[in-house]
């Protein structure tokens, strides 16, 4: 695997006490970041910190609450100094049922979460990389953003609505030395999975024709390039994870 210099570099990965988020923490924390593990789960948090090294910081916050975001971004750049890195991997699955069965409270929560959620985490980071004049941003979508999944017309939604939140961005930020880009991976064996129904899992698979999951290992590699210095154009893109799935 190629590695780079992340070293006096400090790296948020939301969600980065497990699955991608903490594939993409390990890999970080071997090369040199210091990472800020924000996490719902404080004691899985601060596990993987521990397990990761490197100074790891974790912080309990919820990502869809602007007050919880804003306490965990003064509580990093208080410890750390400051962020260079962004990894926005933090999302749920939600339920599977057909949309017009679909509760909506479910459908509001999901939203919240991978949406808003994207959006509040980015809010309170950019000016952090504003002011310093550098910064790499990869907000974690899904292949179902581009294609969209049958009975999973939340997750569906709010993962192209990320998409189109980071291309936004990225334009935004063209003029610095800042990159926001999205990968949309395919489905990898995660405790995502728990979320869904095996038909479900099932499908999903039929789907890529590679004929298997995602390993955790390919995306962080993919991850690491995106954040690294020697990204240095490339923003507002989307970069496929999907085995061959995506069409476009």
């Amino acid at each position: 695997m190629t590695t780079y210099d992340f070293s006096n570099q400090t790296a948020i990965v939301t969600g980065g006490a497990q699955g991608i988020g903490g594939a993409i923490t390990a890999l970080l924390a071997s090369q040199g970041a210091r990472v800020a593990i924000w996490d719902m789960d404080a004691a899985l948090a601060q596990e993987t910190a521990e397990r990761v090294g490197g100074g790891a910081l974790a912080v309990q916050v919820d990502i869809s609450d602007w007050d919880s975001v804003q306490a965990a971004i003064a509580k990093t750049v208080e410890v750390c100094g400051g962020v260079e890195i962004l990894v926005n991997s933090a999302g749920i699955a939600g339920l599977n049922a057909p949309l017009a069965d679909y509760p909506v409270d479910e459908f509001r929560k999901i939203v919240d979460i991978n949406l808003n959620g994207t959006f509040l985490v980015n809010k309170a980071v950019v000016p952090v990389m504003t002011a310093k004049g550098y910064g790499r941003i990869v907000n974690i979508a899904s292949v179902a953003g581009k294609e969209g999944n049958p009975n999973a017309s939340a997750y569906s939604a709010s993962k192209a609505a990320v998409i189109g939140l980071t291309k936004s961005l990225g334009k935004e930020l063209a003029g610095q030395d800042i990159s926001v880009n999205c990968v949309t991976p395919a489905a990898a064996r995660t405790r995502i999975f728990d979320q869904m129904q095996q038909e479900h899992i099932d499908y999903m698979l039929s789907k890529i024709p590679r004929g298997r999951f995602l390993e955790l290992d390919e995306s962080a590699a993919m991850i690491a390039w995106l954040v690294s210095s020697e990204n240095s154009f490339t923003t507002g893109a989307t970069f496929d994870l999907s085995g061959g799935r995506a069409t476009y």
